[in-house]
C-alpha cells in the first residue's frame, strides 16, 4: 500500500489510538509507535544473524542441498573472485537480502614477483604448483645451481642459460625458457588450476622469482572452471529455479 494522504490521515488516526498498544497494523505492514509519538516500520527479524563461513565447493554444495528452511526461495550464489563466492537470498517485501553462505578458498601463500633464495624457490614450486614439464624444469636449474654458475650466466634480456651440474663430474648449459607455463593453486582445489604465463628470472646470490605475465587472465578461466562445476554438482536446483549461479 503506497504512502497516499488517505493512508497518511489513516495512520494518523490509528497512532492516537495505538499509543498506549505501541504497534499497530495498516494492510500488510506493521508499524510501531514511540514515546514520541514517532512512527516506525516494524521489519521482522525473517534473515540470518550472520552467514555460514566454509572454504570448499563441496562444502558449498552440500549445504545448499541441505538448506530445508529455505527450499522455497530462491538462492542466488555469485562467484565473485576465483577464491570467494558469496550466497544469497531473494529480496523480500521489506528490501532485504539475507547472505546465507560465504565461501573463501584455503591457498597457499605464493611469492610473485619476489627473487626467493634456492631452497625457498624449490619448496615453493614443488608445494604450491601443479606438476608440469616447465616446473620441471625450472626445478631441475634451481636444484642444481652453484653460486658462480647463476654470476656467469648469459642473459639476451629474453632468456636466460645457465651451467648446471648434470651428473657426478659432468656440466650441461641449459637455456631456461621464458615465458614459462605454470598452474599456480589459485582457486579451488575441486577445480582445475588455470595455466598462465609467468617470467622466470635469476641473479646474484642464487636467488630466483617468477612475475605474472598474462594480465590477470586466468581469473576468468578459474570463475568459468567453478560456474561449471556448481551447474553440474547444482543441475537439479538450478534447474528447479531454486538456485542461480551468478559469475
Amino acid at each position: 500500500m503506497d504512502l497516499t494522504i488517505e493512508l497518511i490521515d489513516k495512520i494518523g488516526e490509528l497512532t492516537l489510538e495505538a499509543h498506549n498498544n505501541k504497534t499497530f497494523e495498516v494492510g500488510d505492514k506493521t508499524y510501531s509507535v514511540d514515546g514520541r509519538g514517532n512512527i516506525h516500520l516494524v521489519i521482522p527479524p525473517d534473515i540470518a544473524d550472520r552467514s555460514v563461513n566454509i572454504s570448499t565447493l563441496t562444502g558449498l554444495v552440500d549445504l545448499i542441498q541441505n538448506m530445508d528452511e529455505r527450499k522455497d526461495r530462491k538462492l542466488f550464489v555469485q562467484i565473485k573472485s576465483p577464491s570467494s563466492i558469496d550466497v544469497y537470498g531473494a529480496i523480500d517485501s521489506y528490501g532485504q537480502r539475507e547472505k546465507l553462505i560465504e565461501v573463501n578458498a584455503s591457498l597457499p601463500e605464493i611469492y610473485f614477483e619476489q627473487f626467493l633464495d634456492q631452497e625457498s624457490m624449490n619448496i615453493m614450486l614443488q608445494s604450491q604448483f601443479v606438476d608440469s614439464d616447465d616446473q620441471e624444469l625450472l626445478l631441475k636449474v634451481i636444484g642444481n645451481l652453484k653460486e658462480e654458475e647463476v654470476t656467469s650466466s648469459s642473459d639476451d634480456g629474453t632468456s636466460q642459460a645457465v651451467t648446471i651440474k648434470s651428473g657426478v663430474a659432468s656440466v650441461s648449459k641449459v637455456k631456461v625458457p621464458n615465458p614459462v607455463t605454470l598452474a599456480p593453486y589459485r582457486t579451488f582445489i575441486e577445480v582445475a588450476q588455470p595455466e598462465s604465463k609467468f617470467v622466470f628470472r635469476m641473479r646474484e646470490g642464487m636467488c630466483a622469482a617468477i612475475f605474472e605475465a598474462d594480465g590477470g587472465a586466468w581469473k576468468n578461466k578459474a570463475m568459468q572452471n567453478i560456474s561449471e562445476y556448481l551447474k553440474l554438482n547444482l543441475g537439479r536446483e538450478i534447474k528447479a529455479d531454486h538456485v542461480v549461479v551468478i559469475s
